[in-house]
C-alpha cells in the first residue's frame, strides 16, 4: 500500500477521496485478519456470516475483493463437504479426544477435588454464624441518627436528586414521544407511497382516458415548432393524470418499478410524489437538462437512497459484482418509446465545487464529438468498481442512475447503462 499514484492493494484510485476510502477499507481488512484465523473453518464461517449481515460496510473495490476472497474460501470448504454444522461436530470430536488423553491424570485430580470439597465445607459451616452476627449488629442508617445541620443538608440533596430524576423522566418522555411521532410519519409516508405506486403500476396499459381529453389531443404534442411523437398507449392514462410523467423505470427482481418525472428544475420532485403531494420519499426524476425528444446522449435519473429501500434505496447493491451480473438489464421506457439497457459502469463519485477540474458525471448530457464521447467513457471506466466488459461507441444512447452515498461528503453512487434494445 503506497500513497504514490494513489494506489492501495494494487488498485489505483483516481481521486484523493476514493484513495482515502480505500485506505479505510484496508484498515478494516487488516483488523479482521488480525482477529480471525482464516485457516480455521469455524472462524471463517462466522466471518462470512458477519459479512453477509452487512456489519462491515466496504466503500471501494479493495473491500469488495476481500469480500470475494472470503466467499471463495467458504465455497471451497463446502465443495469439500465442510459446512457450519459439520465444523461443530469436528469440535465435539476434538473434545472427546482430549477427555481420553486426560484419563491418566484423573486420580490425582480426584484427590485434589476431595481436599477442595473439605475446605469448602468448613467455610460453609462458618458462613451462617458470621451472617447471623452481621444481622444482629447491622441496621440501615436513619435520618434521626444525624445532627440537625446534617439532616438539612441531606434533605437538600434528596430534593435536588428528585428534581433531576423528574427532569430526566420528562426529557426521556419528550424524546420518546418525538421518536414515535417521527417513525409514525415516516412509515405513514412509506406506506402511502407504496400503495400509490402499486395503484399507478396497475394503470399501465389502461385504456381509461380522462373524460375531457380526446385521443387527438393526446397524439398531437407540440413544443414550439417541434412536433412530438404519440404517447405510447401503455402510458396514456398515466400521462393524462400528470403531464410531468416522462417515462417508467423497472429493474427485474428489485423494488425499482417507478414512474419517472421531469420538471423545469431538480428540486420539486425531491419531496413530491407523482400525485404532486408532499412526500419525503420524493420521486424518481429525470434531470431538467435532459431531453427525451430529441433524445440526449445520456439520460440522468435521480432518486433518494431511502433507508426503507424505496426509490433508489437498493441501488448500492450494484457495488457487488455478482449482483451487477445478476441484474445487468434495466428497463427504461420513455412515454414515446420502450428501451432496454445493459449495465456498463458502476462507480462512486461526489458533487464537486464549480472550480474543481475533475470529471463531473452529472454534467454529461451530450457529447459534441466522438473524441469528447470517448473521453467521457474513459473517465467512467477508470472510476468503475469492476469491469462488466460492456463498452459504448459514439452515437450509443446511455442511461445513468444516481443516488446519494454516505461514504463521503456529498457522495454519489452511480450506475451507467447502454441502450441495447
Amino acid at each position: 500500500m503506497t500513497a504514490d499514484g494513489l494506489t492501495v492493494a494494487g488498485i489505483r484510485f483516481r481521486t484523493r477521496a476514493d484513495y482515502e476510502a480505500a485506505l479505510r477499507d484496508q484498515k478494516k481488512i487488516n483488523s479482521i485478519r488480525a482477529r480471525v484465523n482464516l485457516d480455521d473453518p469455524g472462524e471463517l464461517f462466522k466471518l462470512f456470516s458477519v459479512l453477509q449481515s452487512g456489519s462491515y460496510r466496504f466503500e471501494t473495490q479493495v473491500g469488495n475483493n476481500f469480500d470475494d476472497e472470503i466467499y471463495e474460501k467458504v465455497e471451497n470448504l463446502k465443495k469439500q463437504g465442510i459446512t457450519p454444522g459439520s465444523v461443530g461436530n469436528l469440535n465435539k470430536t476434538s473434545k472427546k479426544g482430549a477427555r481420553r488423553f486426560g484419563k491418566s491424570t484423573q486420580k490425582a485430580v480426584i484427590v485434589d477435588k476431595e481436599k477442595d470439597v473439605s475446605a469448602k465445607k468448613k467455610k460453609e459451616n462458618k458462613a451462617p454464624k458470621r451472617a447471623a452476627e452481621s444481622k444482629k449488629t447491622a441496621r440501615p442508617a436513619r435520618l434521626e441518627d444525624f445532627d440537625k445541620e446534617m439532616r438539612q443538608q441531606i434533605l437538600v440533596e434528596m430534593k435536588k436528586s428528585e428534581r433531576r430524576r423528574k427532569l430526566v423522566v420528562s426529557l426521556a418522555s419528550i424524546i420518546a414521544a418525538g421518536s414515535f411521532a417521527y417513525f409514525g410519519v415516516y412509515y405513514y409516508f412509506s406506506a402511502r407511497t407504496e400503495a400509490d405506486y402499486e395503484s399507478l403500476a396497475s394503470l399501465k396499459n389502461s385504456t381509461v382516458l380522462s373524460e375531457n381529453q380526446t385521443r387527438n389531443e393526446l397524439s398531437l404534442h407540440k413544443t414550439g415548432e417541434l412536433r412530438l411523437p404519440d404517447v405510447l398507449d401503455e402510458y396514456k392514462t398515466l400521462y393524462e393524470k400528470n403531464k410531468k410523467l416522462i417515462g417508467w423505470l423497472k429493474i427485474d427482481d428489485t423494488i425499482i418499478d417507478y414512474p419517472v418525472m421531469q420538471t423545469v428544475n431538480n428540486e420539486y420532485y425531491l419531496d413530491h410524489n407523482y400525485n404532486q403531494e408532499y412526500d419525503k420519499n420524493g420521486s424518481i426524476f429525470l434531470d431538467a437538462e435532459c431531453s427525451i425528444y430529441p433524445r440526449s446522449s445520456n439520460l440522468i435519473i435521480y432518486g433518494h437512497h431511502m433507508k426503507s429501500g424505496k426509490m433508489f434505496g437498493q441501488l448500492q447493491k450494484y457495488a457487488k459484482e455478482s449482483y451487477g451480473k445478476e441484474h445487468s438489464l434495466i428497463q427504461f421506457d420513455s412515454i414515446y418509446e420502450k428501451g432496454t439497457y445493459q449495465v456498463m459502469y458502476v462507480f462512486r463519485s461526489q458533487v464537486y465545487n464549480e472550480d474543481d477540474f475533475v470529471f463531473k458525471y452529472y454534467q454529461f448530457f451530450d457529447a459534441n464529438s466522438e473524441e469528447e464521447f470517448n473521453s467521457y467513457m474513459k473517465e467512467m471506466a477508470s472510476l468503475s468498481l469492476y469491469d462488466t466488459e460492456v463498452t459504448a461507441s459514439y452515437g450509443d444512447s446511455l442511461l445513468t442512475l444516481s443516488t446519494c452515498d454516505s461514504s463521503q461528503e456529498d457522495g454519489r453512487f452511480v450506475v451507467v447503462a447502454k441502450k441495447i434494445g
